[in-house]
């Protein structure tokens, strides 16, 4: 048999996924990755660890899926998209260490973009707003603050890339320096309409084209593995973004399919086809993964802390041992009894763009507890991506589509109490497929179309399946008063 070897590189961990052509899973290895926090509000990677777990994770997987890896077909890579590194060309080495995309330290340089009317000219290319989330203000700080870099990346001595870059970079033993357009789309650098490094906003960075890596369509052949590190040369077929990999795997290929992503953040994307669609709601434009060279587009929604606050219960507050163990707890109240937990520890995403918002938790009383906090921790969750969701049906409706349902997928998608409150706030049902692991799903799917595993979107949209719908039982007005305590929480989170 034929597989597909998806190569899963998250925040918080390094994944190696084995799919079968049906999309079926053979075998998964995982390995977490430290983070590291310099100071609040940073948050960094070290990029040989992230290389050397990967490179476990696909050895592992192999092993365990009992394969030679003369049978993987191709290799898809998805991964952690706005995470920022620069390494030398000649030594590989990087000059610091990755810049994650929960970092808030570019703030400053966005400042400055909007202080020089830069607004409008970067939305209007790019599809984003100006916000320290994007790659590129984190680029322009690593050249500003590593000594030396300023002359080094002047005399094309430096590279640049996200993770996928870098991933490629290894695999292919420095001989392909290169991204997709999903991932070139989150740097505030890339001109989505022509798909290209757009030299004004480059220049309004201060950072020389000679860095940049080579884009390509998602769906396409990025070079091949070393053979020295899995005993054969396999094809890397298909790159893409995390979150437009996750559209892609769940098999949303038309205008109006939505997906939401349930990782330490929380991602929801809406496809808009071959259309451009600015947002009035406070969502970004994106690019889509693409199997060729025409632009397709999604509406996009972030939540920065989504999963994230689970992690918090079980190291911060020491509420839980466990993350598995948070349904419990929070089931062991009939609801939060008031409390809301605004979990903006590294400001607020979309549709809000709080940067300088703080996390809070609002309606405590004598008779609060644990299991409370829990239970509104993981609501908090809910009440953020129906916050999202609301913003992006008011777009879709002005295009003139509708959102029906909700295709879920991540880590926190396995918990039914979060994924029914999820229904009820939202008023659609929201749907869990068969193989959550839509992520890398993609990311393989993307490779077998390169290979002639796949021969069009539509046989692959075939091959998608639900293994759960939850319907919302909530009466709207019900809905309508939650999330009216949602944003008035919300408001008190604002310095």
């Amino acid at each position: 048999m034929t597989y597909l070897l998806a190569l899963d590189q998250g925040t918080s961990s390094c994944r190696s996924i084995v799919f079968d052509p049906s999309g079926q899973i053979a075998a998964i290895a995982q390995k977490e990755l430290p983070q590291i926090y310099p100071q609040p509000g940073w948050v960094e990677h070290d990029a040989l660890e992230i290389w050397q777990l990967q490179l476990a994770t696909v050895r592992e997987v192999l092993a365990t899926a009992g394969i030679a890896a003369k049978q993987v077909k191709a290799v898809g890579i998805t991964n952690q998209r706005e995470t920022t590194l620069v390494w030398n060309r000649l030594t590989g080495q990087p000059i610091h260490n990755a810049i994650v995309w929960q970092d808030r330290r570019a703030e400053p340089a966005c400042a400055d973009l909007r202080a020089r009317g830069m607004t409008e000219t970067i939305r209007n290319k790019t599809g984003l707003l100006v916000d320290a989330y994007f790659s590129g203000t984190k680029l322009k700080w690593i050249l500003d603050h590593v000594p030396g870099a300023r002359a080094q990346a002047a005399n094309g001595e430096l590279a640049f890339g996200t993770i996928d870059s870098w991933l490629i970079w290894q695999l292919t033993e420095g001989r392909v320096h290169a991204t997709d357009v999903s991932n070139a789309a989150r740097t505030m650098l890339f001109n989505v309409h022509r798909n290209q490094w757009d030299t004004e906003l480059l220049a309004a960075l201060d950072i020389p084209d000679s860095l940049m890596p080579v884009v390509q369509a998602s769906a396409s052949h990025f070079g091949e593995v070393t053979p020295a590190l899995l005993g054969h040369a396999l094809p890397i077929g298909g790159v893409a973004g995390d979150q437009q990999s996750a559209l892609f795997g769940q098999a949303c290929f038309s205008a109006g399919m939505a997906k939401n992503t349930y990782g330490t953040g929380c991602f929801m994307l809406m496809h808009t086809g071959p259309v451009f669609q600015t947002s009035g709601n406070g969502l970004i434009t994106t690019s889509a993964a693409q199997t060729t060279s025409r632009p397709e587009f999604a509406l996009e929604g972030s939540v920065f802390v989504g999963g994230a606050v689970v992690q918090w219960l079980r190291d911060g507050l020491q509420a839980i041992q466990s993350s598995t163990q948070v349904q419990a707890l929070a089931e062991s109240v009939p609801d939060s009894g008031g409390v809301m937990v605004v979990p903006a520890f590294t400001g607020l995403g979309a549709p809000y763009w709080k940067p300088d918002a703080r996390g809070s938790i609002t309606g405590l009383t004598r008779g609060t507890s644990l299991a409370h906090i829990a239970r509104a921790s993981l609501e908090s969750i809910a009440y953020q991506s129906a916050a999202l969701l609301q913003a992006m049906a008011r777009d879709a409706a002005s295009a003139g589509t509708a959102v029906s349902e909700l295709r879920v997928d991540g880590g926190a998608c396995v918990n039914n109490l979060l994924m029914q409150f999820q229904a009820d706030l939202l008023g659609i049902p929201v749907v869990r497929p068969a193989v959550t692991e839509t992520t890398a799903l993609g990311a393989a799917y993307l490779a077998g179309l390169t290979t002639g595993v796949y021969r069009s979107t539509a046989e692959l949209s075939s091959l998608w399946r639900s293994e759960r719908r939850f319907e919302p039982t909530m009466s709207r007005e019900r809905a309508s008063e939650l999330m009216a305590h949602w944003d008035h929480a919300v408001k008190q989170t604002v310095l």
